[in-house]
């Protein structure tokens, strides 16, 4: 099995690259290493190590910053899966692309199932669904595994920003109208492997778009109390401060937020028995966020 993980310094592609099968043959790049807007690039880099599967976890994620930055966001989210894809389809390698819960508009009074009829209010997940057209173009095999309100031990996150505004503040105002899903990177490079040795093992895969994140759905607010919680539990804040849930309207921000950011997850359970991720579970080991 021959493994390309790409956006490899990411919160997930760091995972990917340390769960990984030591008996897999692995190339892990991140953007100094592989420029992914550059397509001839690309397609050197692949078809020398001809991989079995890639998974790119690379991406422009500067959500407010896109509307300032369409041109770069569109080069990262698009044009760089497209070429991946174009270099999978040439040397037969399936590929596993990461997208988002932002290509939704946000106002379903549900949670977002795959097949529902997307709406990105923002470049950021304009973007986004341009990489996730432009993959199912050029490559039949291939999985997009929408997440959402990512966080982990790596980068930088809500989690880790939360802990350290709690350490010196006595109150947190924190948006308590917009609801989704807090989901481990952990488990969505766990998720990404186990789909990758699927296709390793020949075994049969229904291709297209699936949702995974975390369960249970929560708000910010809640979900920033439930991290500091922990935090002092551990010992790494001194004490729980004020947290005070404000509307949407209160946070103004360049780009919108989606009110409704919870994806239905049924799908990959019923099709490959991934489970959603237990983000209370990965926090009750708080130190690589504190």
């Amino acid at each position: 099995m021959k493994l390309m993980i790409v956006g490899s310094a990411g919160q997930v592609g760091k995972e990917l690259v340390q769960r990984a099968p030591a008996e897999w043959e692995v190339l892990a790049v991140d953007r100094q290493q592989l420029d992914i807007t550059d397509a001839a690039q690309v397609s050197h880099r692949v078809a020398a190590f001809h991989p079995d599967v890639i998974i790119n976890a690379a991406a422009y994620t500067a959500v407010d910053r896109a509307e300032s930055e369409a041109a770069l966001a569109y080069a990262i989210n698009r044009d760089g899966p497209a070429a991946l894809a174009a270099a999978a389809q040439a040397c037969g390698a399936a590929l596993l692309h990461i997208s988002t819960d932002y290509v939704f508009p946000g106002d379903k009074p549900a949670p977002y199932r795959e097949d529902d009829p997307t709406g990105p209010t923002g470049i950021y997940g304009a973007s986004k669904l341009a990489g996730e057209e432009a993959v199912t173009a050029a490559c039949p095999r291939h999985i997009i595994l929408r997440t959402a309100w990512v966080f982990g031990a790596h980068g930088h996150n809500f989690v880790k920003t939360m802990i350290r505004l709690a350490k010196d503040r006595d109150q947190l105002s924190v948006v308590g109208d917009q609801f989704g899903s807090p989901t481990y990177a952990g488990d969505i490079a766990l998720a990404l492997l186990t789909l990758a040795r699927r296709v390793a093992d020949g075994q049969d895969v229904a291709w297209g778009i699936y949702h995974y994140s975390g369960a249970p759905y929560t708000c910010w607010a809640d979900f920033a109390r439930a991290v500091i919680e922990q935090a002092v539990e551990a010992g790494y804040v001194a004490r729980l401060p004020d947290i005070r849930p404000i509307t949407t309207a209160e946070y103004p921000t360049p780009a919108r937020r989606p009110a409704n950011s919870r994806l239905d997850c049924r799908k990959i359970e019923a099709a490959f028995g991934i489970a959603p991720s237990d983000w209370q579970a990965a926090l009750r080991d708080i130190a690589p966020y504190a």
